[in-house]
């Protein structure tokens, strides 16, 4: 649905260059929500809005539901009206809202709609749907100073589908609201996502958001991509540095000639498996929990764990071969260098 080919983006300024993207690849799958997260000065922000051509990117390419928005310009006249009529097809949700302070909530959704030329009986009726769908149908006629953080963003998400889009792009769209109001836009953006059939493609700094609601993920440092791929495969990957941050466990143990320190990590119907208790009655070793956590992420119970047996790793190699067994991905780690061997 979304694909980007060495997009690259620089900025000049006074003899300098500052390269914001740097040769990004990205492959986005209709139908699901992709996260790209990453610290400020990433590059992500820049990435989204190279996506629907508000920054053209200084080389690459971006294709968009089969079309390529960058071979599309907008100065001559076809081209033109051909970029505008893609860019319909993407809404897009921004960090502060952009609401307009003189316009009713109504109004606001109303806004892309009369771009277009939608008659006013026709924009009333979308807009009308629109609120209902995100919660606000009782908010029509208030204006943005009397809504909440989270009311204002859900009138945001309203205006974004007015065009009736196949792609959302979010721009750090949960940043400057609280973790409740968060968890319920996020909640709102998964139901969208499944009812409308909604491509989403969500920017982040926050691997909370991350664990919540995205089936894929991409990690970007220094405006590069450096990790990408399903959420999934991703925890099944025990070099995966996105895994490791959404399941932080620490440097607990240190293994050595006489221990050996595992991750384990478990999808699925693995965490309700006592498989801790059954090792050690099994194999009657005295098994030390370093850390775990569970979570539910792309609708699986998913979890990790750290733990340390007796012995070195040579004196392990028939436990840790009956963990596998059980179906658990099973690293051994050398946390000196923090790897797993």
């Amino acid at each position: 649905m979304i694909t980007t080919k060495g997009l690259t983006k620089v900025y000049r300024s006074q003899g300098r260059e500052v390269r914001a993207l740097d040769d990004v690849d990205l492959h986005v799958r209709q139908g699901e929500v992709f996260g790209v997260v990453g610290t400020s000065g990433a590059g992500k922000s820049t990435l989204v809005r190279c996506v629907n051509l508000l920054e053209r990117p200084t080389a690459g390419t971006v294709t968009v539901d089969g079309v390529e928005l960058t071979a599309l310009s907008g100065s001559e006249q076809r081209a033109g009206r051909e970029l505008r009529a893609a860019r319909q097809r993407i809404g897009m949700v921004f960090q502060h809202f952009n609401l307009l302070s003189s316009r009713t909530v109504q109004q606001n959704v109303e806004l892309p709609l009369e771009i277009t030329g939608l008659d006013r009986r026709e924009r009333r009726r979308k807009a009308a749907e629109l609120l209902d769908l995100v919660g606000l149908a009782d908010k029509a006629r208030s204006y943005p100073s009397q809504l909440s953080g989270g009311q204002k963003q859900r009138v945001g998400i309203a205006r974004a589908l007015a065009g009736d889009p196949k792609v959302l792009l979010s721009d750090e769209a949960t940043s400057a609201l609280d973790p409740e109001t968060t968890r319920s836009i996020l909640k709102l953006l998964r139901e969208l996502n499944q009812q409308l059939g909604l491509t989403v493609l969500l920017i982040t700094h926050e691997m909370e958001v991350i664990k919540s609601v995205c089936d894929s993920a991409a990690l970007m440092r220094g405006g590069r991509v450096v990790e990408t791929g399903q959420l999934t495969d991703l925890l099944s990957d025990g070099h995966s540095r996105i895994a490791r941050d959404l399941f932080p466990l620490g440097d607990f143990g240190t293994g050595g000639p006489d221990r050996t320190v595992l991750e384990i990590t478990f999808q699925g119907d693995a965490p309700a498996q006592p498989f801790v208790s059954q090792l050690a009655r099994t194999y009657q070793i005295d098994i030390n929990i370093l850390g775990a956590a569970v979570e539910t992420i792309a609708g699986r119970l998913v979890g990790r764990m750290r733990v340390e047996l007796p012995g070195s790793h040579t004196d392990n190699v028939v436990p840790i071969g009956y963990l596998r067994q059980q179906g658990l991905q099973v690293d051994v780690l050398d946390l000196s260098n923090g790897a797993a061997a």
